[in-house]
């Protein structure tokens, strides 16, 4: 009799995979969570930035606490001197020349009688200003020209060029000693300051010439163009705070770089007046007793290349940090 069922296809029974003799079979367990679910990206948070993403990497550093904890030790120590010590620096016994450590006193005495704590501690003032306003008018005045030269182009890059190249050629140390000498009758942090920068901006220029360069033909600044934002609005806000990564770590180095240089010309008794409380000059006139008495020099000096080291390594990891490809691998 006809049926009105539909036949079932019939299906080939399928063959169970061949299992070799001492091979065991393992299952894998059934994924509950999809692969539209694994690749799946979170796209509502907003992108980090470049200063987020460094302060993420070298909050992980602990060379960064490191140097920053020094750091701001030195500025305290420029900053409020008072809080270290409450003795003056320039008064002094010559009763108590070269004297041991006593109370109050735990460095002992230099050989006019000074107390070597207290000038130790109000060294940094003379030093700490010096490399911060020489790196700061530096900044302002390299930054400028090179930013001017790479963006402009053109005859003006051409002008900039060969003008940084003339203060390239002259020797820097010969020409800081040589102005010094010149205005040896007004000597103090601001004549110290205006001549270290007008031969330092020139490495500075060349930086941010490089950066201006590479960074006004990426395309937010051809957007920012095309837009009709102005050339001032397009270098002040969307180029030189893209370029600055290797200005700022330059500064950073070259701070501690003037610290030296600074605590040189002092030592040479061509820098800050005597009147001044100085690293170098203390380093200077402890040379009479570097024999006899080795330590009246010893902390001046260490004090002085801490500060130096501090500010080096926070400009390695700074350099670290903006400049992902420098980094060690």
């Amino acid at each position: 009799m006809p049926s009105d069922a539909t036949p079932t296809p019939r299906t080939a029974p399928k063959t169970p995979p061949r299992v070799l003799p001492g091979q065991e079979r393992f299952v894998a367990e059934t994924d509950e969570q999809g692969l539209g679910a694994v690749d799946a990206v979170a796209d509502d948070s907003a992108p980090a930035s470049q200063w987020a993403e460094a302060w993420r990497y070298v909050r992980r550093r602990p060379l960064f606490w490191v140097s920053a904890a020094m750091i701001l030790l030195v500025v305290l120590l420029a900053i409020a001197p008072g809080l270290f010590t409450h003795t003056d620096p320039r008064f002094c016994e010559l009763s108590k020349s070269l004297a041991p450590a006593e109370a109050g006193h735990p460095f002992g005495f230099d050989r006019q009688g000074c107390d070597i704590y207290a000038r130790t501690v109000y060294g940094a003032r003379a030093s700490v200003a010096v490399g911060v306003l020489a790196t700061i008018l530096v900044v302002l005045l390299g930054g400028a020209i090179g930013a001017l030269a790479g963006y402009v182009g053109g005859v003006l890059d051409a002008v900039l060029s060969r003008i940084t190249d003339i203060f390239f050629a002259v020797p820097f140390v010969l020409a800081t000693i040589v102005l010094m000498q010149m205005f040896k009758e007004h000597r103090n942090i601001f004549t110290v300051v205006i001549i270290l920068a007008a031969f330092s901006w020139v490495n500075i220029a060349r930086i941010t010439r490089g950066a201006v360069m590479s960074v006004k033909n990426e395309e937010y600044v051809t957007a920012a163009r095309a837009v009709g934002a102005s050339r001032r609005h397009m270098l002040l806000s969307h180029i030189l705070p893209n370029a600055s990564a290797p200005i700022i770590v330059y500064a950073t180095v070259t701070l501690g770089t003037f610290i030296v240089t600074e605590a040189t010309l002092s030592f040479l008794g061509i820098g800050l007046p005597p009147t001044v409380v100085s690293w170098g000059g203390d380093i200077s006139n402890a040379q009479a007793s570097l024999r006899t008495q080795p330590m009246v020099l010893f902390y001046p000096a260490f004090a002085l290349a801490l500060t130096v080291l501090s500010f080096i390594m926070m400009g390695d990891v700074v350099r670290d940090a903006l400049d992902p490809k420098s980094r060690k691998r």
